[in-house]
């Protein structure tokens, strides 16, 4: 069948509101138990990333209850899960944190003949680098960070990252993410250097630009950027793409651009972690996920790439052909995805972060 464009959905990586930080209450259960598996399941997702009726349909399907918490970033979900899983079936980290979470013991090797819907994925996503054979992780979502723009107050496509890091011309009218890793892996690509660079020097020339920069910037956004562009606060965000899709969907004069020197290619993904209480459920979850049908709705309802084929060709001519959603295959030639490379080089990221926010 063929599916329809839908319009304005909440930011996939905001904040909830007040109190309303998790769908369903997790009832905690007690590391180590070997309690006959039940029909539950523990899901732990960001917020707004997942279908409307997906939950539904898989218990009605299955006869398995979810329960979804939700985490903000990776680093929430990290952290969350470092000191032991406090029952958690199912969780959906970014490629980096995909390979820190592998290295660090905290995810389970997948059993691929209780997945038989890998088949449903697209070729290039049944192999990564961060997890080579795809022994912890299958692909959820990806997409890339990129520029969204008033298409009226700015002068052409801003093609460069340079419109953000190096220029005087929309100073007070640009809003940054706030997550440090990003920032500087972007700096990094406008000057450059890979992103993933563990070079003391470059890092070190990315910060200073960003010092230099910083008078410049409206707000390094906690994942509001694409509300900022919307409402005129600002002229440029340094965004996702698929929250400034959603700005997109509901305003003719937003745009959305991936800079010629390169952006940020992310892969969202689906992972057992170490400790999970129903570990059967979630290989019954993940396959449903990867089902052509439910991928198809799931798509539809948040409008993120994704990775599934058979889920693909249900969709919509106006969701398959959208550049803010499937990028160029210039844009991703040029982009790359971030790597885990030690906790050194994050505490290095971090520092000059720590002194950029400072400065």
């Amino acid at each position: 069948m063929t599916r329809r464009f839908r319009g304005f959905r909440p930011t996939r990586r905001g904040l909830l509101a007040g109190g309303g930080a998790a769908l369903a209450g997790l009832t905690l259960l007690p590391r180590g138990s070997l309690a006959e598996e039940e029909k539950r399941l523990n899901f732990y997702n960001w917020d707004t990333y997942i279908g409307e009726d997906t939950l539904a349909d898989f218990n009605k399907a299955s006869g398995i209850e979810v329960k979804m918490d939700l985490f903000a970033d990776n680093d929430e979900l990290f952290a969350k899960l470092k000191e032991g899983n406090p029952g958690y079936d199912l969780i959906v980290p970014t490629n980096d944190y995909v390979e820190r979470m592998i290295t660090a013991n905290m995810l389970v090797p997948l059993d691929h003949s209780k997945i038989p819907n890998i088949s449903n994925l697209s070729k290039q996503f049944q192999e990564a680098e961060f997890d080579p054979g795809r022994k912890y992780s299958l692909p959820y979502m990806w997409g890339t960070v990129g520029i969204g723009y008033r298409i009226s107050k700015v002068e052409g496509t801003p093609d460069s990252w340079g419109a953000i890091y190096d220029s005087d011309k929309y100073a007070g009218k640009i809003s940054m993410l706030s997550d440090g890793q990003t920032v500087i892996g972007m700096a990094l690509k406008y000057l450059g250097y890979s992103l993933n660079s563990t070079d003391p020097a470059e890092i070190k020339q990315a910060e200073e630009l960003l010092i230099a920069q910083k008078s410049r910037v409206k707000v390094f956004a906690p994942d509001n950027g694409q509300d900022l562009l919307a409402s005129g606060e600002v002229d440029l965000a340094q965004e996702w793409n698929g929250d400034i899709l959603q700005v997109m969907a509901e305003d003719d004069d937003v745009g959305y651009s991936v800079p010629k020197e390169g952006g940020l290619l992310w892969q969202d993904c689906l992972c057992i972690p170490t400790g999970a209480p129903h570990p059967q459920n979630a290989h019954a979850f993940l396959n449903f996920l990867l089902d052509a049908e439910a991928g198809a709705e799931i798509a539809d309802f948040i409008q993120y790439a994704t990775p599934n084929e058979a889920a693909r060709k249900l969709l919509s001519d106006e969701y398959n052909n959208n550049p803010a959603i499937f990028p160029s295959e210039d844009a991703v030639a040029k982009g790359e995805a971030q790597l885990y490379l030690g906790e050194d080089r994050i505490r290095m990221i971090d520092e000059a972060w720590t002194r950029i926010k400072a400065s």
